[in-house]
């Protein structure tokens, strides 16, 4: 009787330890997919930028140091692709930091205002920005819970045995990059 009773915790012991293991790979896998979904927002926006670029070209022909430094900045953000979150989102901050002077310059050519052409890549360009904000918030939600899971009692001895890590936020550091770039013509 003693080891039946004995032997029923240590089986109750390895199914908790089961169950936590494994709620410790839904959080892992849920912050990935999180992580996934960011990846293609910022794909998509920096596959938009040559398009809007070439658009604007011709009209904004003594900004070619604006448009150049927009190029330059994409390519520091798609180099940044494979990085962790903080300097991927250093990399995006810039960018975004860039279409909005952009934009801003964009506003004193009343004819690029009216081209539908750069209408509809900026209101692409808006979308996206939203996705990408939606994206965010549901990676760092993932990693939140993750992080709540590898750090909590037991379950982080189960997270430290089987290297089980936290995830970093996706996080902007300067407050005036956290807003949208405003993208009006």
């Amino acid at each position: 009787m003693f080891t039946a009773g004995i032997l029923g915790l240590i089986a109750l012991a390895v199914f908790y330890g089961i169950s936590i293991y494994n709620r410790l790979v839904k959080n892992r896998q849920l912050t990935e997919e999180g992580w996934s979904g960011i990846d293609v927002q910022l794909k998509r926006r920096s596959n938009l930028i040559p398009n809007l670029i070439a658009s604007v070209k011709g009209y904004m022909k003594h900004e070619k140091g604006l448009l150049e430094e927009i190029t330059k900045l994409r390519a520091n953000a798609t180099a940044a692709e494979n990085g962790d979150p903080e300097t991927r989102a250093k990399a995006e901050s810039a960018l975004g930091e860039g279409l909005f002077r952009l934009n801003a310059v964009m506003e004193n050519y009343p004819d690029l205002k009216a081209n539908e052409n750069v209408m509809d890549l900026q209101n692409s360009l808006e979308e996206i920005e939203g996705e990408i904000q939606m994206s965010r918030r549901y990676y760092n939600g993932a990693a939140r819970n993750n992080n709540v899971l590898v750090e909590s009692f037991p379950s982080n001895l189960i997270a430290n045995h089987f290297a089980f890590s936290k995830a970093d936020y996706f996080e902007i550091e300067d407050p005036a990059d956290r807003s949208v770039p405003k993208v009006e013509l």
